[in-house]
């Protein structure tokens, strides 16, 4: 998943960026109600972390006008001001879950598993196909019963696939879920990453479609 986190501390900011990574999430960060804005117009994310009081204005304002453009991307709303009052009022603007600061890293990143889980229909966490089973809680993979170690962003590439079996993902996608705005990115890094999963998955199980991009393949 690919994060976008919105808040003004920049000892917490900064947290979040590095707990959300180790997790496996790719991010991206701003501090104010400007920055989210010209962050969200570029889409590409798949859920957004949300301060309610930011230098420039609300959080809230922000999630109105999401939800005002009909944008259905998960929000977790973060707030040291947890009172039912403003438990309501985000939820009622249009958050999908919120927690109030401090908070722990690992609740905030098992929140967001949840949301996504939840915006995709999915009722467990783990994901299955031909021989492979994904655990995105344990951030573990298993061929045949068996553990395979993978890197943060070849399990990325792999959870992006396992979660959209059939859809086929160009190489700007996959750089757009596995890369920060601030982070080089090689010419052929996502190359390199797919051959590197093919090495250790066998042939098959990730299929080039030519001029297009990548898919699994095999018997799901």
């Amino acid at each position: 998943m690919r994060i976008l986190i919105v808040e003004d501390d920049d000892i917490l900011r900064d947290g979040l960026k590095v707990g959300l990574a180790l997790a496996g999430f790719t991010t991206d960060a701003v501090a104010t109600c400007d920055g989210a804005a010209t962050a969200l117009a570029a889409n590409g994310f798949d859920a957004v972390v949300l301060d309610l009081m930011l230098p420039d204005g609300s959080g809230l304002d922000i999630l109105r006008d999401l939800r005002a453009k009909q944008s259905e991307i998960p929000v977790l709303l973060l707030t040291a001001r947890d009172t039912v009052r403003d438990r309501v009022a985000g939820l009622d603007s249009g958050a999908d879950d919120y927690l109030g600061k401090p908070f722990d890293l690992d609740e905030v990143a098992a929140r967001l598993r949840a949301l996504s889980r939840r915006s995709s229909g999915r009722a467990t966490a783990a994901l299955e196909w031909s021989t492979l089973r994904l655990d995105p809680a344990r951030q573990s993979l298993e061929k045949a019963g068996r553990p395979v170690h993978l890197s943060r962003r070849e399990y990325a590439i792999l959870h992006m696939l396992m979660a959209h079996p059939g859809v086929i993902f160009s190489k700007a996608k996959l750089e757009d879920k596995l890369y920060g705005w601030q982070e080089e990115i090689e010419s052929n890094a996502v190359e390199v990453h797919i051959h590197h999963l093919r090495n250790k998955l066998g042939p098959g199980l990730i299929e080039t479609v030519r001029g297009i991009g990548y898919r699994l393949g095999g018997a799901g």
